[in-house]
């Protein structure tokens, strides 16, 4: 498994060149209420993750400069990653039909996974719960 995608921090983020497990969670959108709560309790949490050598990175459709405001705004101490032609969405199957306000729409659904420094997915969470996601995920880092 590999991907590219632009990253918060400039550049590009290859998933080739990281030498550490990874914490990658998949949100709807920037600025919303729920994605903006999971992104602050991942940023909280953040230290503890690089901790137990883990990086933890979050993604979404949004454009890489929406990502770069969002970041900057609420202080994020994660980066982000700027999938706005939903490749890496659709190689982790995130993308699902939905309803919203009684009409269909096509959306992210949120998730998250734990890919260990072979690239390989050893745990993932589909149609997460916003309360306590990121603390259940850190728990399961630490009893892994």
């Amino acid at each position: 498994m590999n991907f590219e995608l632009p990253i918060t921090s400039g550049g590009v983020f290859k998933l080739s060149e990281l030498n550490k497990p990874l914490v990658l969670f998949f949100y709807p959108r920037d600025n919303t209420p729920g994605c903006t709560i999971e992104n602050h309790d991942f940023s909280r949490l953040y230290p503890e993750f690089v901790q137990l050598g883990y990086e933890v990175l979050g993604i979404s459709r949004d454009k890489h400069t929406t990502h770069c405001n969002f970041k900057q705004k609420h202080e994020l101490n994660h980066q982000l990653l700027a999938d706005p032609d939903e490749i890496v969405c659709n190689m982790f199957g995130v993308m699902k039909d939905k309803t919203m306000y009684g009409k269909p729409v096509r959306g992210i659904e949120r998730s998250t996974f734990i890919i260990d420094i072979k690239r390989n997915i050893i745990k993932e969470w589909r149609k997460v719960t916003v309360e306590n996601h990121a603390k259940e995920v850190l728990d399961f880092i630490c009893s892994y």
